[in-house]
């Protein structure tokens, strides 16, 4: 599956480094795309394994908000 989150307030390369390693250390997650110019992240995983609802906990957890 994939979807595409929201998250605001990624400003530069560190950014991106921290979103997409939090959600790549996610078990079911297969691939990670960060746009920080528009702040669309696309996921794709297997349901199965991770939520999307993990995968809003793991990028708050890295300071980011995820709009939804």
């Amino acid at each position: 599956m994939q979807t595409t989150l929201d998250v605001v307030g990624m400003t530069c390369g560190h950014c991106e480094s921290a979103v997409k390693g939090a959600l790549e250390e996610l078990n079911g997650v297969t691939g990670v795309e960060v746009n920080i110019g528009t702040g669309k992240v696309d996921v794709t995983y297997d349901d199965a394994q991770v939520t999307i609802q993990d995968m809003r906990d793991a990028v708050e957890g890295q300071g980011y908000d995820v709009v939804v």
